[in-house]
């Protein structure tokens, strides 16, 4: 099973909005293991995005493409603030 890039990023709550998300790949904010993805693009479970929002980069690996309540969709590995 995989998800679209913007969709993943709304459902999972990483980005509020399909919108923002969207703008966010569009503008080559997001990596999908380290390749700079479309909104389009396909996440699978195990994949690793690297977010580009603000002075913030973060790293969050893909757990599950299904809501289930009181579970994260993803791990997060790392949150740096830029210089």
């Amino acid at each position: 099973m995989a998800m679209r890039l913007d969709k993943f990023l709304k459902v999972a709550r990483i980005i509020k909005r399909r919108t923002v998300a969207k703008e966010a790949a569009e503008k080559s904010k997001v990596e999908i293991n380290g390749k700079v993805a479309k909104p389009s693009s396909t996440v699978n479970v195990g994949d690793v995005l690297t977010l580009h929002l603000g002075l913030k980069i973060i790293n969050v690996k893909v757990m599950s493409l299904e809501m289930k309540k009181d579970q994260l969709m993803y791990e997060l590995l790392s949150e740096e603030k830029r210089p």
